[in-house]
């Protein structure tokens, strides 16, 4: 996924951690093999290169890109899971996949209090000794700072950001204007929070209108 990824299980013993933590780390490597455009000969760039038909793909693989297309309807097209070459890229909602993936595996280990951070998209359960979770947005203008912090209480346990001071301009917008240079949304899910950030950046005020109206979100924008 080209970032880092990190998990802390509040109030767990180290003895009871592993198992899980084990088994999230290879649910991360497996999403990185199979969706990865960075690897040549995951299933991703062979689909993306014509390798490899959508259609043969595995079940999951389509899954994934019927669920972006879902969410590109959803957005009115601010959400858009190919690139400019009209090739397949699903990175836009692995990640935030995996997240919630890794989420689901500490649920069933009876974990209930704990915070996954993949590249600065977050989701988070229950407390941190015995607080509310809180994450800091950061300041596009001052790397390093935070711009302010934001409380992940329930239902609004993801937070996720996108923008173009660290990665550029690597968003295809449909607002001409490209009004917002960040966009940070909580929300009850982090699939819904990533999508929802990137189609905000790309559609501009327009799809943020949107998506206050038709989802449950609180939005930052600069």
């Amino acid at each position: 996924m080209g970032t880092v990824a990190s998990v802390h299980v509040d109030g767990a013993s180290t003895e009871a951690t592993p198992a899980v933590l084990d088994d999230v780390e290879r649910l991360f490597a497996r999403m990185d093999a199979e969706y990865s455009r960075y690897r040549p000969d995951s299933p991703a760039s062979q689909v993306a290169d014509g390798r490899l038909a959508l259609t043969r793909a595995s079940s999951e693989h389509r899954d994934m890109y019927a669920r972006a297309i879902a969410w590109r309807n959803a957005t009115g097209g601010a959400f858009e899971p190919h690139r400019a070459d009209r090739s397949v890229d699903l990175t836009g909602i692995v990640k935030a996949a995996a997240i919630e993936g890794a989420g689901a595996l500490l649920r069933s280990a009876g974990h209930a209090d704990w915070c996954v951070n993949v590249g600065g998209d977050v989701l988070v359960s229950g407390t941190v000794t015995g607080r509310d979770w809180n994450a800091g947005i950061t300041d596009p203008d001052r790397a390093g700072e935070v711009l302010r912090v934001v409380r992940l209480a329930a239902p609004r346990r993801a937070v996720a950001t996108s923008g173009t001071s660290e990665r550029g301009e690597h968003v295809w917008r449909t607002d001409q204007d490209r009004v917002y240079r960040q966009v940070t949304v909580i929300a009850d899910d982090v699939v819904t929070a990533d999508v929802l950030s990137t189609a905000i950046l790309a559609g501009g005020p327009a799809t943020l209108r949107l998506a206050v109206e038709a989802w449950a979100v609180d939005v930052v924008t600069i």
